[in-house]
């Protein structure tokens, strides 16, 4: 009996250990990182979701915007950041498609981070500087082929979505469309807005006003399907058929981070964007809420590795 009690002695603070991660963490500010441009879809639903994480925690979760680099100097920091739980990666197709792009990084994304869960998806909408004398995308289209090259299309960095969407439809439509970078989507979409670069693809949940309010003129949206925040739009698709291009946004946490903290940090976030109220108003912008474990959103990210790495090569993409 008093070897038991020993042991058992012995055994007691190691067992306490094992959840205190779990039970302590969050004790502290938690920061999420986001590696574009105030403004844009990852700034805006960061803010939303470190909100709502806040409430749920009771801990301060806030955001950090670390632009620039086509998002690789925000996602560097955080790849070297202490693997604790205290600084988290707000991404998005970006960085997969960064995978590809721009091999020779200072980090690698499966290598160096760990997922921790995915938060939304949108469509993109093509939009034209009203000035731009195309209604439609085969106007649009005839136009590019009628003088390849004096077109623009503009993107918050080589690697986003806005880019890739904009490489794609190069390829698809075998037309000549110049590249504009831009530090941040803010600044392609005001790039935009004064006719200095002719079109864009951006994210539904951000430039639906702005084409709502005759700063833009929309002409497609980029899912296989209608969007249902503009279900008189055509999508891309109905002319180019085949061509798909989204933006989804998700949370990644530096490597060697404790799995009780991914799995607390999954649990939290999925919570969050399962509310019927959280649901119904990222609807009513066109985001479809994701919910996935730390293991499927693992399976995801290379499996969209893979896709963006083949519309690379395909496409020509190069960072300029």
């Amino acid at each position: 009996m008093r070897a038991f009690l020993r042991l058992i002695a012995f055994l007691s603070p190691v067992l306490l250990a094992l959840p205190a991660t779990a039970q302590t963490y969050p004790n502290r500010v938690v920061k999420l990182v986001v590696p574009f441009g105030a403004g844009g879809p990852a700034d805006v639903f960061a803010r939303i979701l470190a909100q709502h994480l806040t409430d749920e925690t009771k801990q301060s979760f806030i955001v950090e915007d670390r632009p620039g680099a086509g998002s690789v100097i925000g996602t560097d920091y955080v790849a070297k950041s202490k693997p604790d739980g205290y600084t988290l990666l707000v991404m998005s197709n970006t960085q997969t498609t960064n995978e590809s792009l721009i091999p020779n990084k200072p980090y690698a994304l499966m290598r160096d981070f760990v997922a921790v869960a995915p938060i939304n998806y949108s469509d993109l909408l093509m939009v034209v500087n009203p000035s731009v004398p195309a209604k439609t995308v085969q106007e649009f289209i005839d136009l590019a082929k009628k003088d390849p090259g004096k077109l623009n299309y503009a993107s918050s960095g080589p690697g986003t979505p806005y880019h890739m969407a904009g490489e794609l439809f190069k390829a698809m439509s075998h037309t000549d469309i110049v590249h504009v970078p831009h530090k941040a989507s803010g600044d392609a979409r005001n790039s935009v807005v004064s006719g200095t670069v002719q079109m864009m693809f951006d994210a539904v949940t951000t430039m639906t006003a702005l084409a709502k309010g005759g700063q833009v003129r929309a002409l497609a949206t980029t899912g296989l399907k209608r969007s249902p925040l503009t279900p008189d739009l055509p999508t891309v698709a109905e002319t180019v058929p085949g061509y798909e291009a989204t933006i989804w946004l998700g949370v990644m946490a530096p490597k060697d981070t404790p799995k009780e903290v991914i799995d607390y940090l999954n649990a939290a976030v999925s919570k969050v964007v399962n509310r019927e109220d959280v649901k119904a108003a990222w609807l009513k912008q066109g985001a479809i809420p994701m919910v996935q474990s730390p293991q499927e959103f693992d399976a995801y990210l290379r499996k969209d590795i893979d896709k963006w790495a083949e519309v690379v090569k395909v496409s020509g993409a190069k960072i300029q």
